[in-house]
């Protein structure tokens, strides 16, 4: 029996040419904050990936900050953001209630530790952000507002979200953006965004694991989560990760997804379900979304259940919720779309990447059915 991964926007498999990139500079001795030979080699190749990474997103080189992780983008940015603008009175951190549990929990961590007020901006049953009630909020309370942070797209539904119309509405106020999903899926430019701040994250476009990205307007200084050698513009102290920066490097200009490709897969996969199983809901479905992610609430079911049940057939998925030791959780984005506990409780999220095919999309769709039939009669007992 095949087995099949349809869990891209969790991590995809890296690039073959990142891989051997990476490969090869871990065999590369030298410091890259070293001023010897060596310690200057390692530093002119750690700046062509800069200047690499900068030309795909339309930022200048010395806004990129590396870091290890999308998640360390995120706290670097809505932490730095909010401590500078508390600085100058405003204490209001506004995010959606959407959000990558990478920006909730800092927003959490903020309002507990350090009193910010924190506002989360509603999604409508398709997922997208309500901006009147951002434009509402801003008019308000606009001079009190430390940072604005909403996804680019969203994780689980993969919605897209009107970036351009925040960063207007927000004026003045800074704005950050969770890119992760997005980057190398959907044209993606800094500058034309004209926000604040943007995290990206290598493992999801074929890079490896453990390095990210923070790409900040080289004008705005911000307070740094991590002291020391004082690297990245004395915001991300630390010896950098030459490997996984060519790595991250390499995969940004030898990614091989197809977005078209990846749509009709994720188009006929979302038509097969619906003729299979008439009365599953296709999430976010009206509105605008990511080439790859599929989120289906199947009525009846548990996602837990049907996430073995799919396992036992060899084929990795995801769920529509989080699950922390072991404690079954409804999914805070479903929730937001106006679900239920019980039907937020009810979702697989199927991902396609650039390796996915037709015949994976059809492996799925043939055992599907018997999954929901059984995942329903188990929900029964």
């Amino acid at each position: 029996m095949p087995s099949l991964y349809l869990d891209h926007a969790a991590t995809t498999p890296m690039v073959e040419s990142a891989l051997i990139a990476m490969t090869n500079q871990l065999a590369v001795l030298g410091n890259p904050s070293s001023l010897h030979t060596h310690g200057r080699a390692t530093r002119k190749t750690l700046e062509d990936s800069r200047e690499v990474l900068a030309k795909e997103v339309g930022c200048l080189p010395s806004e990129v900050i590396f870091t290890a992780s999308g998640t360390e983008a995120n706290n670097i940015a809505l932490k730095g953001l909010y401590w500078a603008g508390r600085d100058n009175g405003k204490n209001i951190v506004v995010i959606s209630s959407i959000e990558h549990h990478a920006i909730l929990d800092p927003a959490h961590w903020l309002a507990t530790h350090e009193g910010a007020e924190v506002l989360q901006i509603p999604v409508s049953d398709d997922g997208v952000i309500d901006l009147v009630f951002l434009k509402n909020l801003v008019a308000k309370r606009g001079n009190e507002i430390a940072v604005i942070s909403v996804m680019h797209a969203n994780n689980e539904t993969g919605v897209i979200q009107p970036i351009t119309e925040v960063v207007q509405i927000a004026g003045q106020i800074p704005v950050h953006t969770d890119a992760v999903q997005s980057f190398k899926k959907l044209p993606l430019s800094f500058s034309r965004l004209g926000v604040t701040a943007m995290s990206l994250s290598a493992h999801k476009i074929g890079g490896p694991l453990g390095i990210g990205a923070l790409i900040l307007k080289r004008t705005v200084e911000i307070p740094s989560l991590l002291h020391g050698g004082g690297q990245e513009r004395e915001i991300r102290s630390g010896t950098l990760n030459a490997p996984g920066i060519v790595g991250f490097a390499t995969a940004v200009t030898s990614s091989d997804y197809n977005a078209g490709a990846v749509t009709d897969l994720r188009d006929r996969f979302i038509s097969s379900v619906q003729a299979l199983i008439p009365d599953a809901v296709i999430n976010g479905l009206a509105s605008e979304r990511l080439p790859g992610i599929v989120n289906v609430t199947f009525p009846g079911t548990q996602s837990d259940t049907l996430l073995l049940l799919m396992d036992a057939q060899h084929i990795s998925c995801s769920t529509g919720s989080a699950c922390s030791a072991g404690v079954h959780e409804a999914s805070h984005v479903l929730l937001a779309m106006g679900h239920s506990e019980i039907t937020a409780q009810s979702s697989l999220r199927f991902s396609f990447g650039a390796t996915s095919t037709a015949s994976d999309c059809d492996f799925v769709v043939s055992v599907l059915p018997d999954v929901i039939a059984r995942g329903r009669a188990a929900n029964l007992t």
